[in-house]
Parts: C-alpha cells; structure tokens; sequence
C-alpha cells in the first residue's frame, strides 16, 4: 500500500473538479491530487456522444487559465451568429492539454486515473486503482474536494428505467453514428440530449415523419442570444433585466415563464403545451425550428416497456413496428442537487454557487478558498444553490443567488478576481456601458430588484 500527502485530494476531474484545481494552482502554492475513475480528465465529456456541443459558448468553459477556442463568432450552420461552441473531441483534447501543458509542469497536481475514491479510515483517505486493486492512502492537509456532486448522467453509462424485449434495437446518442437501415426512429427523452438527437437526424438528412418523439414533460429553453459574452455580453443584462421585471410581478413560477416567453427569451417546442422542466438548456432559433419540424410527438408518461409492435407508457400505448430504433435520452443529465453546505471543516463540495455554468462555479469557490477567510464567511459568499430541475427551483435560485452576487462586489480580492476571469459569462459587461439599452437594463434591474426579491420570496414560500 502506498502513502501520499497533500493539500487538497479533489475527487473527480470533470469540468467542476478542473476549474477548482486551476484556480488553487494560479492563487496559491497548495499542493493537490486529483483522482477520478476515468482514464483521462474530462468528466462525463469523456463519455459524451459524438455530434454533442457545448450549450453555451467556449468562451467561458474550461479552466481560467487556458483559452477554450477562439473565441470565433460562427458564420453558418445552427450557431450563426453566436460564439463558438466546443464539440465533444475538442473538449476532451483540450482537458488532456490542460493536464499535460499545465498542471502535471507544475509539479503540485498528481492525477491519479482509472482510481476510486473508497472515504476515509483513520484520517487517511484511501484510493484504489481499479486496474491493480492497489489501494494508496492519502493524508491531507486542508481538504477533500467532492467535484462529483453535480455530476451529469449521460446516455452512454445510463441504464434505462423500463423493460425492453428481445429483438428490439435500442442505442445510445453515441451508438446512432454507426447505424444503419433503420426503419423509423423513437426518440425517448424530451431534454437537451433529446433535442440534441432529433436535430441531428434532421440535419443528416431523416425525415421529419420517420420521427417520434416521446416527450412525458415539455422544456423551457433560454435563447441563446442572451448567453453571449464579450462584444454580445449587453444581452446578458437585457436578460437580467426582463427577470427581473418579471420576477417583481409574477404570480408563479409559471407566470414567471410565461412572461419571459412573451419577451421572446424563453421558449417551449410546442407553445400551445404546458412546460414544467427548466435545466438551463439554452438553443438557438434554427434549432427550435428542426425540433418543430417533427409532428409525431407522443404524451403519455414515461415509458414502461418496449416491445417490437408497442410501447407501453404510463397513461397508455403506440404502435411501433420491427426494426424501429429507439434512441434512450432518458438519462437525467445534469444531477438536481438538495438545499447543502459547500464548506465544511475538511472539505469542499462543488455545488452550485452561481446560476452560470459548472466552471464558473467551481474557479469561484476555488478563488474564495484562496482568500483565507474563516467558514462562516466562505459560506456566506458561496451558498449552495438547490437545483430541483424545474422552473420553481430556477426562481428559488434567483431568490438566493441574486443578493449574494451583490455581496461578492463587496469583497475587493474576489471582485478584482472576477473582473478579470476568462469563466465569467459576464466579464466583458463593462466595456458595454456605455450602450443605452445596457444603462436602461441597469436602470430596469436596480429599480425592480426589491419588488423582485420581495415576490421572489412569497412565491417560493408558497410552494
């Protein structure tokens, strides 16, 4: 067996775990051990389906450190318009570079893949390789570093939740690149994997009739003009401002969504049914156009069981036919995470802390850690934000996260920090100021923020 010493043991090298260990690296002279199951870094991104793209632009995912692409405005295709977006294999190779050009030159990262981490036993933490069964006990100085408790759950290490017959073909996204002759195709999941998966087809040339899409809950989606950044960051506070108008007059969570839609901001597949499920998906217009393109959408629960003629659901059945594929996008994707504490005495867990994406997140925490501030005070910077997955819960965040982000400009260090982080979706906000629909979306915002904060709270007392 053998024995390690280290600052901070960071148990998972997804994008949560990368981001925090970057910022640890840039702030402070710790040492750390990164340990995932996986053979390479790179988290569920290592296990994703091939034709997948970021939701949001490359401009503000990854590590601080490193530049994501080139920060280039596409010219054609579903993203015309609007800043890149990695795939899958450009992520993955990016993770590795971030491994190999920076962190292991270091000499202060130790990555420890294809490892399980098995708790603590005697105030040494044990890891054991998979490979060998070789079990390495680690004793850490500051603390260990949950990344793994927003982890995604994707199509490719997802076991479905019904039954399926002999001599039905059911694939993952991933399994959809090597087909061939199907006859139909059924698309299970109505999430952004499921979007993913019915844009795709449509892009590759299947018609929009040999299409079903099971669809047991409808999504509100953000349009993705209002997650640029840099020389498009104004829409980010013209978004800001139409929540929180609505946010100040609301009567639900629904009305909420509804409001946002009528500005053009939020949008559902099908207008004319109710939405409930709200992950942060963010799509753009073409996109939204090939989802409409397909008319036979089934609404009847989940699925139960699959047979080579039937499906049985909840609340009834369709007819299917021999040699139909049916694509699982049921795997939830993003996790929900309950009401939690990030710092605790001995460890960090990477919850949410912002309403932005993981990295944001987790280089946020990394940067407070840094300051040496006492626990009561890295709480109060960073609260856990509970992700319920629905619309509620997307008001229930905003109720919490929106003070806090005022408290965070109040601390000199952090916001020096922020202002110049590469993961700050908002970072380039400044240079926009001087744009008078950005002054009057500050306007909108500061004269709706109390209203907005009031009803926030009566709305989410309700529920």
């Amino acid at each position: 067996m053998g024995h390690l010493e280290t600052d901070y043991l960071i148990v998972g090298a997804g994008a949560s775990g990368m981001a925090f260990a970057d910022t640890i690296l840039s702030a402070t002279d710790h040492e750390m051990i990164l340990v995932d199951r996986r053979a390479q870094p790179g988290g569920h991104w290592v296990d994703a389906y091939p034709f997948v793209e970021l939701h949001q632009p490359s401009a503000y995912y990854g590590v601080n450190s490193v530049p994501l692409g080139e920060d280039r405005i596409d010219a054609s295709g579903i993203n015309a318009g609007f800043y890149e977006r990695a795939g899958a294999a450009e992520i993955q190779h990016y993770y590795r570079k971030v491994l190999a050009d920076v962190f292991e030159p270091s000499g202060r990262i130790n990555f420890l893949s294809t490892s399980d981490y098995l708790g603590a036993e005697n105030d040494e933490h044990i890891i054991q390789s998979k490979l060998t069964g070789r079990q390495t006990r680690v004793r850490v100085r500051r603390a260990v570093v949950d990344a793994t408790v927003t982890q995604s759950a994707v199509p490719s290490r997802h076991t479905p939740k019904y039954n399926v017959d002999d001599g039905v073909t059911l694939v993952t996204p991933n399994q959809l690149v090597d087909l061939a002759g199907p006859k139909g195709f059924t698309v299970l999941g109505a999430g952004k994997t499921g979007m993913d998966v019915c844009v795709w087809l449509l892009q590759q040339g299947v018609d929009p009739d040999e299409i079903t899409w099971v669809r047991p809950r409808d999504v509100w989606m953000t349009d993705r003009t209002y997650a640029q950044p840099l020389t498009m960051a104004g829409n980010m506070i013209k978004f800001g401002a139409a929540a929180m108008q609505a946010a100040a007059v609301a009567s639900d969570a629904n009305d909420y969504a509804l409001r946002m839609e009528g500005q053009g901001m939020l949008f559902r597949v099908d207008p004319k049914v109710d939405a409930v499920v709200n992950r942060g998906a963010t799509v753009s217009r073409p996109e939204l156009t090939f989802m409409r393109q397909i008319e036979q959408v089934v609404r009847k629960g989940y699925v139960r069981s699959i047979s080579q003629n039937r499906v049985i659901m909840d609340e009834g059945e369709m007819a299917s036919n021999p040699g139909r594929v049916f694509v699982d996008c049921t795997a939830p994707g993003l996790s929900t995470t309950p009401a939690a504490t990030i710092f605790e005495d001995g460890k960090i867990s990477l919850y949410f802390t912002t309403r932005g994406v993981a990295p944001w997140s987790a280089a946020l925490v990394g940067c407070v850690e840094s300051l040496g501030l006492s626990l009561e005070e890295k709480n109060r910077l960073c609260p856990a934000l509970p992700r319920t997955g629905d619309m509620q819960g997307f008001l229930n965040i905003m109720r919490i996260g929106l003070p806090v982000e005022n408290e965070r400009r109040t601390v000199a260090e952090l916001a020096e920090w922020s202002a110049q982080a590469r993961l700050n979706p908002g970072r380039a906000i400044p240079d926009h100021m001087s744009d008078p629909d950005v002054q009057s979306g500050f306007a909108a915002m500061f004269q709706n923020f109390q209203p907005a904060m009031e009803n926030l709270e009566r709305i989410c007392a309700e529920t």
